[in-house]
């Protein structure tokens, strides 16, 4: 190979922006190298739709970029870059992983240069943040900081368009009385082709050998794999359903998986969009009159505010994070709940959350959060293992992606520093804010007997386990009191330890 220096892409690392040269970035004649290493299938078991995703993305990525793509497949990183580079030095916008980050740190022809596809540089995180553990990271302090810097929602003062950074209490509406489904268009979806067809042919033989092994549903593809398709699904949500998103941000409806939400994680987390070209195609919709700020600024928090955030605290926190574990919580997930059996489960809510991840490897937060993280926390799931289980299960997951999200806020494994309290809720909540309990065998108000609601014993019995934590905290001084006056205690304890790992 001859000519410019060749450049390295990951798979999550497929958009335009990880090849533009400005700011120490590859010659734009450069061949663009990319290795698709069959270790990375092995070493985990990854949900089918999501090695489908990513394959169908990096096999049409190199499908565009034609003649200029040094495109192999091998076992290893390693070997494929010898194969597609020999000895000559390469570039690679730094990885999204430490395990890869420190790969290509130890190989002496690579060299790495920043990250791309985030808005924040690392040295301005850490001017904010100060040392490790000197002070509390609050999400909304960080927010305001990236809505300045970048601009956005701002009036030609610096104040916030609106009087508010946080719209976030206008974003809580219950889900519509009696409707199955958001009236809206269904979130964008792409046409399968020739690639994907060839992709699902290899996983299946794959399989067959015994050489991988995986979970969930696959097909047909849901999410965008291509730089065209991704730009599409951000424009049909803008003009479709970002209205709308704001004020069912947090509902749930039982047959309705998407909502209003984008579903743009996918794309974005495999570098086909830029978190810039998201928030300000919100911003405008805002300013041309097309959506409500609280549907736009709720859109611009998600991208521009927690993914930065959870990023960025991936790096900061160092590797020792993903062992932390405040409340001694090691119990492990049991077989039912690893291999997506959501016909295992009778609570409605998560057979209903599990199902979706097993055919689409996707929910919403909420989901994420209240259903299946809450069920985690109140019993006391290993959470390294539980976000090893995110990482795997969701398309949009990745080491970087989960480690906050599922130890810090989901599961309070480390003890407040991303969140102010425990995502723990009974049964109340979820009836509250979605139409999982109304056809379910069990009663949310109920917390004894056989109709007893299980999110509702598990709430109990949490509050119990972890009592003087809760009573300590302003935000869960009230729940933890009230275990004070909760008849049938002793019952519900009895009833949770009797249950164990069962499926609901």
């Amino acid at each position: 190979m001859s000519g410019p220096q060749p450049h390295w892409v990951f798979g999550d690392q497929l958009g335009p922006h990880f090849l533009s040269p400005g700011e120490g970035g590859p010659d734009p004649e450069a061949p663009v190298v990319m290795i698709e290493a069959r270790s990375v299938l092995r070493r985990r078991r990854f949900h089918r739709a999501k090695a489908h995703l990513v394959l169908s993305a990096m096999r049409h990525a190199a499908a565009d970029l034609g003649d200029r793509a040094r495109y192999v497949q091998a076992d290893t990183y390693r070997e494929g870059l010898a194969r597609a580079a020999g000895r000559r030095r390469v570039t690679v916008c730094h990885p999204t992983s430490r395990k890869a980050l420190a790969l290509v740190q130890s190989l002496p022809q690579v060299t790495v240069l920043p990250p791309r596809g985030f808005l924040v540089p690392f040295a301005d995180f850490r001017r904010w943040a100060g040392a490790p553990g000197s002070r509390r990271l609050l999400l909304e302090d960080f927010y305001h900081r990236v809505r300045r810097a970048e601009h956005l929602l701002l009036e030609a003062d610096g104040t916030p368009v609106g009087g508010r950074w946080n719209l976030d209490r206008d974003n809580r509406d219950r889900p519509p009385s009696g409707a199955a489904a958001l009236p809206l268009p269904p979130p964008f979806e792409p046409v399968e082709d020739e690639i994907d067809e060839q992709v699902r042919a290899d996983l299946d033989r794959w399989e067959r050998t015994g050489e991988v092994a995986f979970t969930g549903r696959d097909g047909p593809r849901r999410f965008a794999a291509t730089r065209p398709e991704a730009e599409r699904a951000l424009a049909h949500f803008v003009t479709h359903r970002l209205a709308d998103f704001g004020r069912y941000e947090d509902a749930m409806l039982h047959a309705d998986p998407w909502m209003a939400h984008s579903a743009l994680s996918v794309p974005l987390n495999l570098g086909l969009l830029d978190p810039g070209e998201c928030v300000r195609a919100a911003e405008n919709a805002y300013l041309a009159g097309r959506v409500p700020l609280n549907s736009a600024e709720g859109f611009v928090r998600q991208v521009a505010g927690w993914r930065e955030y959870v990023w960025q605290l991936y790096w900061h926190l160092g590797e020792d994070y993903r062992d932390v574990n405040r409340l001694g919580h090691h119990e492990p997930l049991p077989a039912w709940f690893r291999d997506l059996d959501a016909d295992a489960v009778t609570a409605r809510c998560l057979a209903g959350v599990l199902a979706e991840v097993r055919d689409h490897g996707w929910v919403h937060h909420i989901p994420r959060l209240m259903v299946l993280g809450n069920w985690a926390l109140q019993h006391g799931w290993d959470p390294r293992e539980l976000t090893d289980w995110f990482h795997r299960s969701f398309v949009d997951g990745y080491d970087w992606v989960m480690a906050a999200n599922v130890l810090g806020m989901s599961q309070y494994a480390d003890g407040g520093l991303v969140t102010t309290k425990p995502y723990a809720a009974g049964g109340a909540y979820l009836n509250r804010m979605s139409d999982h309990c109304g056809s379910c065998r069990y009663r949310p108000t109920e917390r004894l007997g056989e109709r007893a609601c299980p999110f509702t014993t598990g709430y109990w019995a949490f509050v119990h386990r972890h009592h003087a934590m809760l009573a300590a905290n302003h935000r869960t001084a009230q729940a933890a009191a009230g275990l004070r006056r909760l008849t049938g205690l002793a019952e519900v304890l009895a009833a949770e330890a009797d249950r164990g790992q069962s499926p609901p």
